[in-house]
């Protein structure tokens, strides 16, 4: 419904109220412009924002200038005292070791600062925090680069870390790796015994923590861990650093009641600690072999589990011949010095989580202190020059070091075995020997291990099932480019003549190949010939051998015709007067013989010569003799 008009008609409105102007009443309205009020003296530009909606884009305007307002107000409520910035960067770093794998990122000028600002009390909890997460990185990156070369090398890096402090670190990273790299056990089994035989402690824990291991991954029937572990057990019953009745009471438990996967972990652990067992514990070997017939009779495991059975029983018989106690080259340890714990599998075992974690020690200097002293005894040094050598706090300490250094001797021949390792991969990864001899050209060699780079080509040579002209083209190629290859070539073929006796036939056979096509391409000159003494008093079958491939290899590159030619120049005849003797009749022979023997009578002909001029000889002689007497 409509509202109610009144009477009159009119609707009542609300007018706009004048002010009174008592001296221009009635006036006209003057054309005055309403006044603003003046503009502030600071002048604040808002920030302007780009929206196609102008309400959004007012409401992020103001948002942005209250952002930029209380920027503002912090910078200007800001203290400028030095002592609070101190006390900032300690907080702020304390708060950053709080955090989880260190928090956000933080520039490392910044972090380095803050770290020097923290570490100035080395008593302090952030210092010792600092020096565990140094402990940590360097225990882990030791153990991750073990290996069979360089463990020499690598014990006594690894004894210049606190190992007492960080044996916790020490056996968690040693686990870690081993599980990570299940062919690298024994090595780290002999890192573990080495550290044992001066820490024994250590040794016990990382015996403790692999046992517990073992027995929780049993029982979570885990096939993978258990695997693992027990091969790590079985390398430190070989170490003599856990006693044989751990071994034995592992297989009683894989045993007791079989099942395709305990029998295959018994099968992996009896082929690495079988060799030792059989040795040492032999009532204990043949009763486990017992209850691995009895399983295989009862039927009960599956073809593939019986199958791996029988394998186990022909290593058996063949005395673990690819299973040896301790390989080549991880046998560090005198027995004598060794130290055995006898840890049982059903021990109370006291693991130490707690090691794994950083405390705060208050005896942290003393007991620094007293690992340094524990250091140079065992590594044999003063304890004064190692933390002189640790604490390099200044240039004149860094050229002391450098100077100290100059006097070391490399002997363990590192740098040589790397060395050789680049000569034989770039060998193996070229297409052909052009391309080997450019790669090969630009290997590093310091001056005088040019020998090195040769032996390497003829012993890659020898390792091949048959001879590859790739390698006498090798060689050719180096000989021809300078004159010091072509000298280390010939001192080469001296050694090997004088030890041809210690290689096996096939190596033989390319090597006395390789050097032919030296000769027949004239890499190499024919004058060292002389180090061949063709007689019987002076030649072994090894030598003969090398002797008759050689020079059938000659004969084919050059023809026989050739070949003999070649031998009657004067300079190479004055060479081989040891290989062509002409001495006394009986090596005269001799060689006849046998140059005749392998093809090559034509070489003989200077040699009948001279056995027929003796024949006259004594002739005339003894008839001479006959007529006087």
């Amino acid at each position: 419904m409509s509202s109610p008009i009144p009477v009159d008609g009119a609707q009542h409105k609300r007018k706009r109220s004048r002010s009174p102007s008592p001296k221009n009443d009635g006036a006209p309205p003057t054309s005055r412009r309403r006044s603003y009020s003046p503009p502030s003296k600071e002048i604040v530009e808002r920030p302007k924002v780009i929206d196609v909606d102008p309400q959004r884009r007012a409401e992020r305007e103001r948002q942005l200038a209250a952002r930029v307002a209380a920027m503002e107000l912090e910078k200007t409520d800001k203290p400028k005292d030095d002592k609070n910035k101190v006390y900032d960067a300690q907080a702020e770093f304390a708060k950053l070791l709080g955090s989880r794998s260190g928090g956000v990122y933080m520039p490392p000028a910044r972090l380095r600062a803050l770290q020097a600002a923290a570490a100035s009390d080395k008593s302090s909890p952030e210092y010792q925090r600092i020096s565990w997460d140094a402990l940590r990185k360097s225990i882990t990156g030791i153990v991750n680069r073990v290996n069979i070369v360089n463990i020499k090398q690598v014990v006594p890096e690894l004894f210049s870390e606190n190992l007492i402090r960080g044996r916790g670190l020490f056996a968690r990273s040693v686990m870690k790796a081993q599980a990570a790299s299940l062919p690298f056990t024994p090595v780290f089994a002999a890192l573990v015994a080495i550290i044992n035989t001066k820490l024994p402690q250590v040794g016990e824990l990382v015996l403790t923590r692999l046992i517990s291991q073992f027995r929780r991954s049993f029982k979570r029937n885990d096939k993978i861990v258990c695997h693992s572990t027990t091969t790590f057990i079985a390398h430190l019953v070989n170490q003599a650093v856990a006693h044989e009745i751990v071994a034995l009471q592992i297989f009683m438990l894989l045993l007791e009641q079989p099942t395709d996967d305990s029998i295959e972990i018994a099968v992996g652990f009896m082929r690495e600690v079988g060799a030792f067992l059989t040795e040492n514990s032999p009532k204990g070997n043949t009763f486990v072999f017992e209850r691995f017939r009895a399983v295989l009779n009862e039927g009960t495991i599956s073809q593939r589990v019986q199958y791996m059975i029988e394998v186990l029983m022909q290593v058996r018989k063949d005395k673990f011949k690819d299973n040896p106690i301790l390989p080549e080259g991880l046998d560090l340890v005198d027995e004598d010095e060794q130290i055995t714990h006898q840890v049982q599998l059903e021990d109370e075992l006291q693991v130490q989580e707690g090691l794994n974690i950083f405390k705060f020690d208050p005896d942290y200097l003393e007991k620094e202190e007293k690992y340094k002293s524990i250091k140079a005894e065992i590594l044999g040094e003063d304890s004064d020059d190692e933390s002189g050598s640790e604490e390099e706090s200044s240039d004149d300490d860094e050229d002391e070091v450098a100077e100290t250094k100059e006097g070391i001797e490399d002997r363990t021949e590192t740098n040589l075995v790397n060395l050789r390792r680049i000569i034989y991969l770039t060998i193996m990864n070229a297409l052909n020997y052009e391309e080997a001899v450019h790669k090969l050209l630009k290997v590093q060699i310091q001056e005088g291990q040019e020998i090195e780079m040769v032996n390497m080509i003829i012993e890659c040579c020898s390792q091949e099932r048959s001879y590859s002209t790739f390698y006498g083209l090798i060689g050719e190629r180096f000989s021809k480019l300078n004159r010091v290859w072509t000298e280390c070539f010939e001192t080469a073929f001296g050694n090997y003549y004088t030890t041809i006796h210690r290689y096996e036939t096939n190596r033989l056979r390319n090597i006395a190949r390789f050097f032919g096509h030296l000769f027949a391409t004239d890499s190499i000159s024919w004058v060292v010939f002389e180090c061949v003494k063709v007689n019987e008093d002076d030649t072994t079958s090894s030598s003969r051998i090398f002797i008759k491939i050689m020079m059938n290899e000659m004969m084919e590159s050059m023809g026989l015709k050739t070949l003999g030619e070649r031998f009657k120049d004067p300079e190479i005849k004055r060479g081989c007067e040891g290989m062509f003797p002409t001495d006394v009749p009986k090596n005269t022979r001799f060689a006849i013989n046998y140059f005749t023997s392998i093809g090559l009578g034509i070489i003989t002909e200077d040699m009948r010569e001279f056995l027929k001029v003796c024949t006259i000889f004594l002739e005339k002689a003894r008839v001479v003799l006959i007529l006087y007497l």
